[in-house]
């Protein structure tokens, strides 16, 4: 059995300029646990962009990615379009959309970042520094 805890995770800010943590990720499971048959083909993380903070424009040039709001507001961009996000909310973000998101309400934003097939760093491309 397998279990991640968030509490027990080690943060970093990824490319795109938020915090998270990777929950579960394929790669990394069979790294920890040889022989264990680990079988996905997603990865998720749980990320934090700061109150007032926002990612960097960003794309996954072949992997879904769906974000599922766990605490805090935003607004949501893909490519052209923006849209506020809260609680409860999930969006699905297509293969190679530009997309970054925005926190503004006066706490953090919180997410769970979801990546069908799992994350790979040669399959993103970070579009403004």
């Amino acid at each position: 059995m397998i279990i991640r805890d968030i509490k027990k995770a080690e943060y970093f800010t990824s490319g795109d300029g938020c915090t998270l943590c990777e929950l579960l990720h394929p790669e990394r499971e069979a790294e920890k646990n040889p022989g264990a048959g680990i079988s996905m083909n997603a990865s998720i993380a749980h990320a934090f962009v700061r109150a007032g903070d926002r990612t960097v424009p960003h794309r996954l040039k072949e992997s879904t990615e769906i974000y599922y709001i766990i605490a805090g507001s935003g607004i949501m961009h893909i490519n052209e379009e923006e849209e506020a996000v809260g609680p409860g909310q999930a969006v699905y973000i297509p293969p190679g959309s530009v997309q970054w998101i925005e926190s503004c309400g006066p706490c953090d934003l919180e997410l769970l970042a979801i990546a069908d097939p799992f994350w790979r760093e040669e399959d993103e491309d970070i579009l403004e520094i």
